[in-house]
Parts: structure tokens; C-alpha cells; sequence
């Protein structure tokens, strides 16, 4: 099991941490000594699940605070508190959904995955910069998937308004757009010359909620989605398939701009190791135009001075 380097007097902001990945990511975190921000979309559940791990470790600090991705009013408010309270030193963006079986739409009318998974996250990551760089060593973590390499970003029709919708595809359009900003988040804090270091990290097939609630919206019963229905392959729980995330959050050696994952079995379980950047991520005129067009959407910019 990895183990999380000394966190004592950091301060982390888990998105998505009331179950999966970001609950395993909150305990260990705040195991290691981190004051941990538990950003939920339902408050109750974000409480429940820091009685569980309260049960565990009773010296963890942890505190909950509502934020909805799929709400850009909300994560201003959620940034806002966070802003209130001065330094930040580690943002970890994990929460998403995965493959609703049809065309949603989130509060300010982006398609359900696209505005959830990564226009969210860009906003919220934006509005924290001026508290991640006011820490000596912040960090930023994006939570992608391995479904990023088959993504593609289609500037003519992101909201997927004028195709036929595709669960799966709008998936990994949204998550190769999360890899897209941590890889253009480290080359921006390289050429403005901040101390901040954004990496990504995929799970591989670890066995989460995120499997049946996304594919179950707007069903009477649940459902696992195709990308999951799978059984025969390999998969792994969450305290393993945590471990790219921890490690792009928190290792010594975690690079910036690097993509973290399991190792083993086609890169589905096992161990971190360093995975390549697909190509698609890679690509900095099309980095920089999603980057605009993600600025353009949320009306979130760059601060021009920190």
C-alpha cells in the first residue's frame, strides 16, 4: 500500500470525497495529517462518510462544505469559503459522473459529463489558484480514466447539441479534457514561473458508485454502463485504485504534467506506474484552444497577477 507522505500543516480540498476514490483519498490524507476539505454535493452523505472515517481515525481533521460542479454559482461560493480562509495547498479533482444513458444538462445548461467533469473542475481550479500559490508547494491532482486515449475534443460540437448522444464517447471526451488541464496547467505554471505542480492520474478498473450512478440517471432501477459491464476483466478496489491519484498528490517524485496509473494488466490494476500522455493531450494548439473555449464558457479567467 502506498504510504502518504507526512502531510502535517497542509491543507487539501478532496472534490467528490462523501465515497469511491474520493473518500479513500480524503482518509488517507487526513491519516497523513492533512486539515481536509470535504467538497460533496450532498451534505448528509459528505457527514456519514466522515463518521466512517472519524470510526477509524479519530485524530483525522476533516470538514464538509457543499459544492455541485454541475453548478457554476455553487463552486464560486465553495471557492469563495476556501479563498476566505487563506493558503491551500492541495486540490484534488476527483469527482465526476460517467455515462448517463441519455442528454443531460447541468444548472447552466452544458451537457451533463462535459460541464460536470471538466468545466467544473477548470472553474474551481481557476478560482483557487490565488490560495494554491499562496502555499510554498501546492499541488493540483486530476482525476482522468484510461477511456481518455479514445476521446476526442470536437470544437463544433462539445455539448454534443447536434450529434446523436453517446454516453461513452461524451465520457471520454470530458475525460481527455481533464488530462488537457493538468497537462496545460503545468506548462502555464512553467512559463509564469509558479511553484505549483499539476499532474493526473486514472484509476484503471476500480469498483466504485461511479460505475451504476451515472449510467442509473433518470432510471427507476440501476444500471452498470457498457463501459463497465465487462465483468471478465480484471479490477481492483479503492484502496488500490486510489494510489495514482495519492501518488500525483503527494509523492516526492510525482513530475509535472505526468500521468499516473495502475500498472499491471493492461493498465486496469496493480501498482502506480508512469503511463505515456496520449497523443490528443498533447497537442498544445488544441490545449490551448480548449483552455480559451473552457474560459469562455464559465467566465473564469486566469488571475493576470497572483
Amino acid at each position: 500500500m502506498y504510504a502518504v507522505p507526512d502531510q502535517t500543516g497542509r491543507t487539501a480540498v478532496v472534490t467528490g470525497a462523501n465515497s469511491g476514490t474520493g473518500k479513500e483519498a480524503a482518509r488517507r490524507l487526513a491519516g497523513a495529517g492533512a486539515h481536509v476539505i470535504m467538497a460533496v454535493r450532498t451534505p448528509a452523505k459528505g457527514e456519514q462518510a466522515r463518521a466512517e472515517i472519524l470510526a477509524d481515525q479519530p485524530g483525522a481533521k476533516l470538514e464538509v462544505r457543499r459544492m455541485d460542479l454541475a453548478d457554476l454559482g455553487s463552486v464560486q461560493e465553495f471557492a469563495n469559503s476556501v479563498l476566505a480562509g487563506g493558503r491551500l495547498d492541495l486540490l484534488v479533482n476527483n469527482a465526476g459522473v460517467m455515462a448517463p444513458p441519455t442528454r443531460m444538462i447541468t444548472v447552466d445548461g452544458f451537457e451533463l459529463q462535459f460541464g460536470s467533469n471538466f468545466l467544473g473542475p477548470f472553474a474551481l481550479t481557476l478560482r483557487l489558484l490565488p490560495a494554491l500559490l499562496a502555499a510554498p508547494a501546492p499541488r493540483v491532482a486530476t482525476m482522468t480514466s484510461g477511456t481518455a486515449g479514445f476521446g476526442r475534443i470536437n470544437f463544433d460540437d462539445l455539448q454534443w447539441e447536434r450529434r446523436r448522444y453517446s454516453a461513452n464517447q461524451t465520457y471520454a471526451q470530458s475525460k481527455l479534457a481533464d488530462l488537457i488541464l493538468a497537462v496545460r496547467l503545468a506548462a502555464v505554471a512553467r512559463e509564469r514561473g509558479w511553484n505549483l505542480l499539476s499532474a493526473a492520474a486514472h484509476p484503471g478498473y476500480t469498483v466504485t458508485n461511479l460505475q451504476t450512478a451515472g449510467a442509473s440517471l433518470g432510471r427507476d432501477k440501476p444500471k452498470r454502463s457498457m463501459l463497465n459491464s465487462l465483468t471478465f476483466l480484471p479490477k481492483q478496489g479503492v484502496e488500490t485504485g486510489v494510489e495514482p491519484l495519492l501518488h500525483a498528490a503527494t509523492d516526492p517524485d510525482a513530475e509535472p504534467g505526468a500521468l499516473y496509473g495502475p500498472g499491471r494488466r493492461f493498465g486496469l490494476v496493480g501498482p502506480t506506474a508512469p503511463f505515456r500522455v496520449p497523443g490528443r493531450a498533447r497537442d498544445t494548439a488544441v490545449n490551448e484552444r480548449l483552455w480559451a473555449k473552457a474560459e469562455e464558457l464559465t467566465g473564469v479567467t486566469l488571475p493576470a497577477t497572483v
